[in-house]
């Protein structure tokens, strides 16, 4: 069911039934206040939450921009090439349908909030003035029509006669407010089929744009993603190809290690507790290098370095070799003992 007509001609008698036509009509723009005022308030909500999500979108594709990939070996095979373009390429694909967001978001404001906000103030705002003003003028021509009613009989005919004049101006004036409200109000109530739906429309054919546009960027990106597919395929199955290789190979040196043993260009090499003193403390200290020796040249490397901390202890130390003797004990502190003396020193 929809709202009874308003008639201009029930102004004139400003019956009870017109009383009651009336009143549906104010109710049906105060839920229609309400629901735009709500509107308005979800969209500005909507819009902020579609700020956050490109903001946080373009945060993304920064991150995927800046990771480069590093590939095992000097030369890289041309799936390894894609793959290691991938991010760039995604970030730039994420950029773009940021960019055109943006637009829609900064279009919302002027295609949905405001038009809403100006049908709000200005159309359901005129008619809630003209409804203070037929109040006002409803209590004034009740209020001398009473006062006419007390009128003594005993006035003069001509004290009468302007009484009557004064009720039929007020009357005609009260005439003329209620056409204007009415008026107003059927103006509103047509309005709003069109000013308050278009800007509903025109936002809505904003994110059809953006799809749109998301949609032509998917076109765009299909051929790259085809080449991209295949390399992921290749490289998936060259890794299952030689993970049973790999692993087999590993079970080998587990095995037995020392058949599968690097060829080393020193003679010996391994980690070193080397004894030195330090200002810092009382006495020697044991330090732990990893060293190199060359029979050959005789030369001996010293690099500090801990495995738990992962970092050189100092500088590399070289010298060469004038003597090596392991120091004849059986005491348990001493047994893995030798003392090592260089040319120089």
């Amino acid at each position: 069911m929809g709202l009874p007509a308003l008639e201009f001609s029930d102004c004139c008698l400003d019956s009870p039934h017109f009383r009651e036509t009336l009143k549906s009509h104010e109710a049906e723009l105060d839920k229609t206040n309400k629901f735009i005022k709500e509107l308005i308030k979800d969209g500005k909500s909507l819009i902020s939450a579609l700020k956050n999500l490109s903001s946080a979108k373009r945060k993304f594709a920064d991150s995927l921009n800046e990771f480069k990939f590093q590939c095992i070996g000097d030369a890289e095979t041309d799936d390894e090439m894609c793959i290691a373009r991938s991010l760039q390429e995604f970030a730039s694909v994420l950029r773009n349908l940021e960019d055109e967001r943006i637009r829609m978001i900064e279009n919302a404001s002027d295609v949905l909030i405001t038009p809403l906000e100006k049908f709000r103030k200005e159309q359901i705002g005129a008619a809630k003035e003209a409804k203070k003003k037929y109040d006002k003028e409803t209590e004034k021509y009740c209020g001398i029509l009473e006062k006419h009613l007390n009128l003594s009989s005993k006035k003069k005919e001509s004290q009468l006669q302007e009484a009557d004049s004064q009720v039929d101006l007020v009357r005609q004036h009260f005439y003329e407010v209620s056409l204007e409200y009415v008026f107003k109000v059927q103006e509103v109530q047509e309005r709003k089929m069109f000013e308050f739906v278009e800007p509903l429309l025109a936002f809505l054919q904003g994110l059809f744009t953006f799809y749109h546009h998301g949609y032509e960027l998917a076109k765009d990106f299909s051929d790259f993603k085809m080449q991209l597919t295949i390399s992921i395929q290749n490289t998936r199955n060259r890794f299952e190809g030689t993970r049973s290789e790999v692993e087999s190979l590993m079970k080998k040196m587990k095995e037995n290690p020392l058949e599968h043993k690097t060829i080393s260009p020193y003679t010996m090499e391994g980690y070193l507790y080397v004894q030195e003193k330090r200002e810092c403390h009382f006495g020697t200290s044991w330090v732990k290098h990893y060293c190199t020796y060359q029979r050959d040249s005789k030369q001996i490397t010293m690099v500090p370095f801990d495995q738990k901390s992962g970092g050189k202890g100092g500088e590399d130390e070289s010298v060469t070799l004038k003597s090596c003797i392991r120091r004849k004990t059986d005491s348990i502190e001493k047994r893995f003992c030798f003392d090592v003396e260089a040319v120089d020193r």
